[in-house]
């Protein structure tokens, strides 16, 4: 009976995993390739950030939060994660750090793109 059953119960735990880790997934992307989080809230890239480290600290930090990885996530591809400054871990997407705007206030709001010519849509 166990010889039956095995290789259903092998597909099923693989199909529970591999659904676990898409669910894990940092950002998705909106039919115009524009990343947002988990929420749905449009995700933003910020033109001073280089060499894949963050320059959106302290009060900056406040209105444009990050998109934090959990302890456990892992980079993979294009996705990336930075070390901020205060020791946090950051999603980075193609090399740069991912954050959300704290005017947004619902999915599908984008009205960070453009902030002092400094802050954009982050796209796929």
């Amino acid at each position: 009976m166990l010889r039956k059953t095995l290789p259903y119960l092998s597909a099923a735990l693989l199909a529970y995993a591999l659904s676990a880790g898409a669910q894990m997934a940092p950002a998705k992307a909106a039919a115009d390739g524009t990343l947002t989080d988990a929420k749905g809230m449009t995700l933003y890239t910020f033109d001073r950030d280089a060499g894949g480290k963050s320059a959106c600290n302290g009060p900056c930090a406040t209105n444009w939060p990050p998109l934090m990885a959990g302890a456990d996530a892992k980079a993979s591809g294009d996705w990336t994660i930075i070390t901020r400054d205060d020791g946090g871990k950051q999603w980075a997407y193609k090399g740069k750090p991912l954050y959300g705007w704290a005017k947004d206030t619902k999915p599908g709001d984008k009205t960070g793109d453009g902030v002092n010519n400094v802050w954009h849509t982050a796209k796929q």
